[in-house]
């Protein structure tokens, strides 16, 4: 049993004790000599407080709580409680209420509509993932990052409409992602939640996975399965708000206890969910110990941080006079920002090839800057500005796509200012914004074609690469959280081209290393044409660190060009080693030239130069001839 002086309540009060889930929440021990649980939560603004559960037949006299100290720690030991027993916390409120409180430190859940936790010892569970964590360290810069973000509730589904586990999961995800080309995997939030169409974005369990999929030990398993096929995990992780369920953090002990006290920065009302606290101490242990114990206990490799803009400004989504000014006069919110670097800070001191990913959709400077520099101290962030200005140019119908061209090259201009991932996310095919290839214009096969070209422009682009589940399949339907993708699309052979395209893709960007190995700095990428406006036509070059490379041309109009002439570095043959069009793809072109020479005629700034014939909506990789300097 705990002591008053303990160091685990002494740093949670200092905000400084990054594995609280160690401490508090329900934990085996054994007290004079009987084996039991105890109970531990922080409620400082309560009467009293009493476990409830399947042990006690729900009594509240049953097991009255130890107040541990003036800040609000209570504790219980109670004996006879059984792996998957229901439990509550009953609290008094100062008003003399009571309320019946999930455990917010509770490893396991009642599936719905169940709102209580359930003691879930975490050891037992066998990990065989040995080689994944043993694997050379790499710079995850100057590697390839290639992500299928899922929510799992709606991937596959049984015949019978039910869900798929973390089980069945587990049996085949692992492959598919394999076989097809993706590095890694990011989750829609698993963290536990109580209503479906929040798609896990309102949070009420920030150390449970949901029970939707199974136990605790079947995520590990999950986990495990895709750690032996070579798949790192990444979760969704939500620390900017919770919501208003009776049962989770809202007013925990009937005062705002996680949330903010003042008003004006206390809820994200078109949410209608609450905002923590980021200047609490308590608060930044439990979140920052909530983030660690994803990585510790379930060996998940990173956390994609969700709406970090709505944390770092005071007035989003706020009118005037719905937000106050920070003592400076500004608009950040000084304790969130402060909250962020200590997060990335202590998350990196003990997983250093962690993934933190900001999705940040602001111009905010430095977010993935260490801290000790100014910066945020995340390692990737979303590139929102990219994916708003790449899909809005390929929604354009080609005729007006010449006054449009910035929208593909602009980002070039930010390109290196931080370190970027590419997304088109589940938010990019919901709520009346169309499918990816119902976005694009133009008749059936003209789709296709459109959104083959700008999947290759996408992977070429300097950033690590995201696509929603259901984009490999050329789905025309937008995404349906209670239904599973539509696989019987394979059946038509338009759909199976397709599907070929994006693997075959997905493999070319893991085999050449000018895709992905200078991401993060100019000498891996070179203009060729990017001002053929008329024409809608892009030209680039992507380079390695051995000087080894590709070319991108790219037609975004639906005519075809013969004899299209480009600059290129150096002499030599240029293969196609990759054609958007090819017949086997569903394009247009049963036969093809599969390389052309260079020819000694200045142009686009350079010495020597080809030329191409270029089909409509089309793109083509062609790899740059080894110069005699590197043949020597």
């Amino acid at each position: 049993m705990a002591k008053k002086d303990n160091p685990a309540i002494y740093y949670f009060h200092q905000g400084t004790n990054y594995e609280s889930y160690r401490y508090f929440g329900a934990h085996s021990c054994t007290l004079d000599g009987q084996e039991g649980v105890v109970f531990r939560v922080w409620a400082p603004h309560a009467q009293s407080v009493c476990v409830v559960g399947d042990f006690n037949d729900w009594n509240e006299t049953a097991h009255p709580m130890q107040l541990l100290n003036k800040e609000g720690v209570w504790e219980c030991f109670v004996s006879g409680v059984a792996i998957f027993d229901a439990y509550k916390y009953v609290v008094e409120t100062g008003e003399g209420e009571k309320r019946y409180k999930a455990d917010p430190f509770a490893f396991h859940a009642e599936t719905k509509p169940g709102t209580a936790s359930k003691y879930y010892p975490l050891d037992g569970y066998a990990w065989k993932d040995d080689a994944w964590q043993r694997r050379p360290g790499t710079n995850p810069f100057e590697s390839p990052m290639n992500i299928y973000e899922m929510h799992l509730g709606s991937w596959r589904r049984h015949e019978d409409g039910n869900v798929y586990s973390y089980l069945d999961l587990a049996k085949e995800l692992p492959a598919y992602l394999k076989d097809m080309g993706y590095t890694h995997v990011e989750m829609m939030p698993v963290t536990e939640f109580p209503f479906d169409g929040s798609w896990g974005y309102q949070v009420t369990g920030y150390f449970a996975p949901t029970s939707r999929f199974g136990t605790p030990h079947d995520f590990m398993a999950l986990v495990d399965a895709l750690h032996q096929a070579g798949i790192g995990v990444i979760l969704d992780w939500v620390p900017a708000h919770f919501p208003k369920d009776a049962h989770g953090l809202y007013e925990f002990d009937g005062q705002p206890c996680y949330e903010d006290t003042n008003p004006l920065r206390q809820e994200h009302k078109n949410w209608g969910t609450r905002i923590f606290d980021y200047g609490k101490p308590e608060v930044q242990s439990f979140l920052v110990s909530s983030a660690n114990f994803w990585l510790d206990y379930y060996h998940v490799d990173g956390l994609r941080v969700d709406a970090v803009a709505s944390m770092l400004y005071l007035d989003y989504d706020r009118k005037d006079g719905e937000w106050a000014p920070n003592q400076y006069g500004g608009r950040e919110n000084l304790e969130a920002i402060a909250f962020l670097r200590k997060l990335n800070e202590q998350v990196f001191a003990r997983f250093p090839r962690a993934i933190m990913a900001a999705e940040e959709s602001t111009a905010w400077p430095m977010v993935t800057k260490p801290a000790d520099v100014g910066g945020l101290g995340f390692n990737f962030k979303w590139n929102m500005g990219w994916m708003n200005d790449s899909l809005s140019y390929g929604e354009i119908d080609p005729f007006f796509r010449k006054g449009a061209q910035n929208k593909l090259t602009f980002s070039m201009m930010y390109a290196y200012s931080e370190n970027y991932i590419l997304p088109i996310s589940h938010d990019e095919v919901v709520h009346g914004k169309h499918s990816m290839i119902e976005k694009m214009p133009g008749d059936y096969d003209q789709k296709f074609a459109n959104l083959r070209a700008f999947y290759a422009y996408m992977y070429a682009h300097p950033g690590k690469k995201l696509l929603f589940m259901g984009n490999e399949l050329g789905q025309f339907l937008e995404w349906r959280y209670e239904e599973q993708l539509d696989w019987m699309l394979l059946e038509y052979e338009k759909h199976r081209q397709f599907h070929r395209y994006m693997k075959d893709l997905n493999h070319f960007y893991l085999k050449y290393p000018c895709f992905w190995q200078q991401d993060d700095r100019w000498e891996g990428f070179q203009w060729i044409n990017a001002d053929d406006s008329v024409q809608n036509c892009l030209s680039f070059l992507r380079y390695d660190q051995e000087g080894n490379g590709m070319v991108l041309m790219l037609n975004f109009s639906p005519v075809a060009r013969t004899n299209y002439r480009i600059g290129v570095p150096r002499p030599g043959r240029y293969t196609v080693a990759l054609h958007s069009e090819d017949a086997k793809y569903g394009g247009c072109l049963e036969k093809r030239a599969k390389s052309v020479s260079s020819k000694p005629i200045p142009y686009n700034g350079f010495d020597q130069s080809i030329a191409l014939d270029l089909a409509p909506m089309s793109a083509q990789f062609l790899l740059l001839p080894i110069s005699k300097k590197e043949k020597k």
